[in-house]
């Protein structure tokens, strides 16, 4: 199934949740936002949205400063 990850296309198995999506890119829960098609997906429902054909998935990091 294919879907796109910060503008970038990339394969993922049919039944991937975005926990699983996070795993297989290497990047870390904690500190970690994700949008799917544009809108924020709370962190609670992480591991029971699976991905669908075509998704848009924006991943940001939390940055700190001041």
């Amino acid at each position: 199934m294919n879907i796109f990850v910060n503008e970038q296309a990339l394969e993922v198995a049919p039944d991937c949740n975005i926990e699983e999506l996070l795993e297989v890119l290497d990047k870390p829960l904690q500190g970690t936002a994700v949008a799917v098609n544009q809108n924020i997906l709370s962190r609670s429902l992480w591991g029971d949205y699976f991905l669908q054909e075509g998704d848009q998935i924006s991943l940001f990091q939390a940055i700190a400063g001041g």
